[in-house]
């Protein structure tokens, strides 16, 4: 199945403009150009989010890759999970973050401000769509051009929802795992063999990242820790801290209950996402 280039410019507003400020339009002609693009709540962000991507670059170089961007994607509204801050404070947060604590990380707003549920594998067709199409991909150094492969960054728990019959569309799950590939960070608790084995037709393009630093940060633990008036110091950055407690998020909010959307559970969220 190819990228739904109608569709992505159907759900595309007036006005948006991609963000590529610190997208390198350049590449080594010996490697292959990747973007990396994690999908999900960020309610809020933390650190382990922003890990990822440093560690999805070691782990990329050592495979013939050349990291040439790195965006975060919140869900829209529409996901309608339990916990989930408004949008434009999700989007707002990650572009803090993403500002001050890294040079290449982006946000891109697309999929958040959409009034209707994107599936992850329209995401993925939209950065092909930006990058690849109206872009026309990469320049390598020897003059020629090469598509940049998109892949989706997530943690562990997503392998293990996306094998799950029933929870994920199977023609999304061939189009993201054969089209475009993800790397997947380990999570502890979390068995991924049987998983792995279930995915055995698209295994080429599964890449499991290993964390040499066990990191077990959540988005669930830091709402429960500000529901119950305790410290989120060094769980995620300060200043993501000082806007969540500026605008007073998460305070009154009801943790209880899971997902509404059309995936059952949070698998487009990345390692502790939720």
């Amino acid at each position: 199945m190819a990228s739904d280039f109608p569709y992505v410019k159907k759900m595309t507003p007036e006005g948006y403009v991609f963000p590529s400020h610190r997208l390198r339009r350049t590449c080594d002609a010996g490697r292959v150009p990747l973007v990396l693009v994690a999908c999900g709540s960020f309610s809020p962000i933390t650190f382990l989010h922003l890990r990822m991507f440093p560690m999805a670059r070691d782990h990329a170089r050592n495979e013939g890759y050349e990291v040439v961007g790195g965006y975060l994607s919140p869900v829209s509204d529409a996901y309608k999970k339990k916990g989930l801050a408004p949008a434009n404070h999700r989007i707002r947060m990650c572009e803090i973050a993403a500002e001050n604590t890294s040079k290449w990380l982006m946000v891109d707003p697309w999929e958040a401000l959409s009034p209707t549920y994107i599936p992850t594998a329209r995401v993925l067709d939209h950065f092909d769509y930006e990058i690849n199409h109206v872009m026309g991909g990469i320049e390598c150094s020897d003059g020629t051009r090469k598509p940049a492969k998109i892949v989706l960054l997530a943690g562990a728990d997503l392998i293990q929802t996306i094998s799950t019959p029933d929870i994920w569309d199977a023609q999304d799950v061939d189009h993201i795992l054969g089209n475009f590939g993800v790397f997947v960070l380990e999570r502890t608790g979390t068995e991924l063999d049987s998983a792995l084995a279930a995915l055995k037709p698209w295994e080429k393009n599964i890449h499991v990242i290993r964390q040499v630093v066990t990191n077990d940060i959540s988005s669930t633990k830091v709402r429960l820790l500000l529901k119950r008036d305790m410290s989120i110091d060094y769980l995620i950055p300060d200043d993501v801290i000082n806007y969540i407690y500026d605008n007073n998020l998460y305070r009154e909010l009801d943790l209880a209950g899971g997902s509404k959307g059309k995936e059952k559970a949070d698998v487009t969220a990345g390692p502790s996402s939720s």
